[in-house]
């Protein structure tokens, strides 16, 4: 687990610019900063060593590329006397379709979200792949007809 990490306003400035566009230049920051491209180079691996900033990547728009279906699963899972929770968990993380699955309270024990081609290849994932899991017992599928929106964590700047 990542140390407790203060973040002060040069930080909270950087991770603005990152947030917006991950790709912008260090100068182009450091410019905006008035501090060097190399002082900006140290915060941001800082930042990562921290756990402050866990990645960067692309993001891909799941219908170019043939992906029409998003789905959230809640999962109940009952556990026997051979298997754990991780065990499980671990097995639901092997099916490629389901892109997050969290542990949460209520009713499930995990929700998954899942992208599929279609309807008939989410019975599929789910009957399948999901169903065929001993220790999940039961599941609620709900298809989502269209995202509002994704976004980061607001940086406050102060």
């Amino acid at each position: 687990m990542a140390t407790k990490f203060h973040i002060d306003s040069l930080d909270k400035k950087i991770l603005s610019f990152l947030v917006k566009d991950a790709r912008t230049p260090f100068l182009e920051i450091a410019r905006d900063c008035n501090v060097s491209g190399a002082a900006i180079h140290q915060r941001i691996q800082k930042m990562k060593d921290a756990g402050v900033i866990t990645g960067s990547q692309f993001n891909i728009s799941p219908k170019n590329v043939g992906y029409y279906t998003c789905a959230f699963i809640g999962l109940q899972v009952n556990l026997t006397s051979t298997r754990t929770h991780q065990e499980v968990f671990n097995k639901i993380m092997k099916i490629p379709e389901i892109v997050e699955c969290h542990h949460v309270t209520g009713n499930y024990s995990l929700l998954a979200k899942v992208y599929c081609n279609n309807n008939e290849h989410l019975k599929k994932i789910i009957v399948e792949n999901i169903q065929s899991i001993i220790e999940i017992t039961s599941t609620e599928t709900i298809i989502s007809l269209e995202e509002g929106f994704v976004r980061q964590l607001p940086i406050v700047q102060g």
